[in-house]
C-alpha cells in the first residue's frame, strides 16, 4: 500500500532574511496527488547551522536542544496526519494549524460541527447545536461562577451529566425534550471526537451502565375529521388569516409537507396533476437511496398554487414568493422561520375563534394527515412513503407518538381484510 504522505523538515533557501538566515519549514508531500506544501515554523538558521543541527547524524552537544525542537515539530505533524482516516491537506491543516489542545476542547469541537452544518445549509440543526453549546456554558457559569475558556472531554462524566440534567429540569424548569435535544448534540460531538481519534473511547460517558440521554416520545397532536371540516369551512377575518389557512391546508393536502419544502418548490416539480419533490431534510441526511415524494393535487392545493404562485412560471423558478434565489442561506432560513411563525400566529386566532384549540401549528398539518390516513386504514408503508420517511422504523416511531385514541382506531383497521 502506497504511503499516503511524507513529512520532513526543510530549510527554505529561496530567499534570505535580513539577519542572513533562512526560514525552516515543514514539507508535506502527498504521492497520490503529487502535491507538496510548505508550512512555516518559528525557526530560522544559516545553511551551516541547519546542516550541523539537522542534517548531521551526530549533532554537537550544543545543538541537541535545537534538534529536539525541530524533531518535535515533525513528530507532531506525523501524529496529526497519521490519525486522519484519509489524508487530505484540508483536514491536515485544520488540525495541525489549530491551537494546541483544541482537539480535546468540547467548545472547539462544537464549533467545528456547527461550521460543517452551516456549510451544508443545515441551519436549523446548526442553531440547535448553538443552543446546546450555550446551555453547557450557562451550566458552567452556574456551577463555577464564571464562563470558562474551554471544557475538556475528560471533565464530562456520568455524574457531571446527571448534575446538568437536574440543573436543566429543576433549576431552569426546561422540558425533558429540551434536555434530550441538547444532550444528543453533546453525544454526537463525543462520537465525532472519538471517530477522529481526538479522544480515547474509554472516556465516553454515554450508554448502558453510564449516562443515558432521556428518551422522550412527543405526543403527535392532530385535528380529527370534524375539526378539520370546521377549520376548512371557517371564514377568515383578515387577509393574514386567509393566507395562513390556505397554506396550512396546502401543507395538509400535500401529505403534511413542511414549510421549508413548500418554500423550496419550483415549477419543475409540477407534473400535470401531481407534485414530485425531494425533502430538503432527506437530501441533507441521506445521500443514497433518495426517494422522491409524489403528491396528487387536490382542488384546494391547485387553488393555492393559482392564488399565490409566482407569475413567471419557468421550470427553475420558485413556485411561491416566500424566498428569492438571490438570498443567501441564512436569509432564506430566517424567511422560512418568519413565514412559519406568520402561519402559526394567524391560524391560532382563526382556530380559537372557531372553537378549535389554540395550540395548533404547522406541525399539526403533518400529524393530521398521518392520523387521517391511519384512521382510513393506510398501512405503515403508505404513510411512511407519503410523508418521506426513509424506513418503516421511522414511521413506527412516528406512530408511537400519536395519542391513544388514534392508536385504537388504527388497530381496529388491522383486522379489516
Amino acid at each position: 500500500m502506497e504511503q499516503p504522505f511524507f513529512i520532513s523538515i526543510f530549510l527554505d533557501t529561496r530567499r534570505i532574511k535580513d539577519n542572513q538566515k533562512y526560514p525552516v519549514k515543514l514539507r508535506v508531500y502527498q504521492p497520490k496527488t503529487k502535491i507538496t506544501k510548505l508550512y512555516n515554523t518559528k525557526f530560522e538558521y544559516t545553511i551551516k547551522e541547519f546542516e550541523s543541527i539537522w542534517e548531521t547524524t551526530k549533532p554537537r552537544k550544543g545543538n541537541n536542544t535545537a534538534r529536539l525542537k525541530l524533531q518535535a515539530v515533525q513528530n507532531s505533524a506525523n501524529d496529526v496526519a497519521g490519525k486522519l482516516h484519509y489524508f487530505s491537506f484540508e483536514d491536515f491543516e485544520k488540525k495541525f494549524l489549530r491551537i494546541a489542545g483544541d482537539g480535546e476542547n468540547i467548545f472547539y469541537q462544537y464549533g467545528q460541527v456547527i461550521e460543517t452544518l452551516k456549510e451544508n445549509n443545515q441551519l436549523g440543526t446548526a442553531s440547535n447545536y448553538k443552543m446546546s453549546l450555550q446551555s453547557l456554558k450557562n451550566f458552567l457559569i452556574f456551577t463555577r461562577g464564571k464562563e470558562p475558556a474551554k471544557l475538556l472531554f475528560t471533565e464530562i462524566s456520568a455524574v457531571w451529566l446527571n448534575k446538568y440534567e437536574k440543573y436543566m429540569l429543576n433549576t431552569l424548569h426546561r422540558s425533558s425534550t429540551t434536555v434530550s435535544m441538547y444532550l444528543r448534540a453533546l453525544r454526537t460531538v463525543f462520537n465525532k471526537a472519538i471517530s477522529e481519534k481526538e479522544i480515547e473511547p474509554e472516556i465516553y460517558p454515554f450508554g448502558k451502565n453510564r449516562y443515558q440521554v432521556p428518551s422522550v416520545q412527543n405526543v403527535k397532536k392532530a385535528l380529527n375529521k370534524d375539526q378539520l371540516k370546521t377549520l376548512f369551512n371557517s371564514v377568515p377575518q383578515s387577509p393574514e388569516q386567509e393566507k395562513a389557512k390556505d397554506f396550512w391546508f396546502f401543507s395538509y393536502g400535500c401529505n403534511g409537507m413542511n414549510i421549508k419544502d413548500i418554500a423550496l418548490l419550483r415549477w419543475e416539480n409540477m407534473h400535470e396533476d401531481k407534485l414530485i419533490f425531494y425533502r430538503a431534510k432527506t437530501i441533507n441526511t441521506s445521500k443514497t437511496h433518495l426517494k422522491p415524494i409524489t403528491i396528487y393535487l387536490t382542488d384546494h392545493v391547485k387553488s393555492v398554487i393559482e392564488k399565490y404562485g409566482s407569475p413567471k412560471r419557468s421550470p427553475k423558478r420558485l413556485m411561491f414568493t416566500i424566498l428569492s434565489d438571490d438570498q443567501d442561506e441564512e436569509t432564506k432560513f430566517a424567511r422560512i422561520k418568519n413565514f412559519t411563525r406568520f402561519i402559526n400566529q394567524n391560524l391560532k386566532i382563526l382556530a380559537t375563534s372557531n372553537g378549535i384549540t389554540g395550540e395548533i401549528s404547522t406541525y399539526w398539518a403533518r400529524h393530521s394527515f398521518a392520523t387521517i390516513a391511519i384512521r382510513n386504514g393506510a398501512t405503515m408503508e403508505f404513510v411512511g412513503e407519503s410523508v418521506g420517511h426513509s424506513n418503516v422504523r421511522t414511521t413506527q416511531n412516528y406512530f408511537a407518538g400519536f395519542e391513544d385514541e388514534d392508536k385504537r382506531e388504527f388497530m381496529k383497521t388491522m383486522m379489516n381484510f
